[in-house]
């Protein structure tokens, strides 16, 4: 099989209806057609009912910004829809984990209607820096959860500040 057998089109409209033919016909064409079909409708699906958590295949959710001062480091995660009581936050071996839960279910009578929705997340963000463990503070607020890491003395002294030059020199 040539790569030129996997397109869908061809230049030839003649050999085109040929290939499509053929396809019909194997079955492991059929079986990664029908495959593929199930894997994009499962993606739509998901898409649909949660806000990028489980339909960014691609990326990690939820989204987090993390910033650092000398003293502390903060982590910032936007979780929509969700309430501190569905939500984690661990701190283990200088790895920051964020992890949540969400039980959703709709019923309504009047319209024969009824739906149940089940996600969960797992975040881990590696911190790189000793920090003051009894003095993480974490908070939740309108879907947006704030955690803050206060940096070990000893992290903070192993930070230099280099002066930059004005002068350049050469190798």
């Amino acid at each position: 099989m040539t790569i030129r057998d996997l397109m869908p089109w061809s230049r030839d409209a003649n050999q085109a209806s040929t290939l499509f033919r053929d396809r019909d016909q194997d079955p492991f064409m059929s079986l990664h057609r029908e495959m593929s079909r199930l894997v994009d409708d499962m993606f739509r699906g998901f898409g649909s009912r949660l806000p990028s958590m489980l339909s960014s295949a691609g990326g990690s959710w939820p989204s987090v910004e993390i910033s650092e001062t000398d003293k502390e480091i903060r982590v910032t995660a936007e979780i929509p829809g969700m309430e501190d009581k569905d939500i984690e936050v661990l701190l283990d071996d200088g790895v920051l984990t964020l992890r949540g839960e969400k039980q959703a279910e709709t019923d309504d009578k009047e319209r024969q209607f009824s739906e149940r929705f089940y996600g969960r997340f797992e975040r881990r963000i590696p911190i790189g820096f000793e920090v003051e463990e009894d003095k993480v503070a974490a908070d939740f607020r309108n879907g947006v959860l704030f955690v803050t890491l206060p940096k070990s003395e000893k992290a903070q002294s192993r930070t230099k500040r280099i002066p930059i030059g004005g002068k350049s020199t050469k190798h």
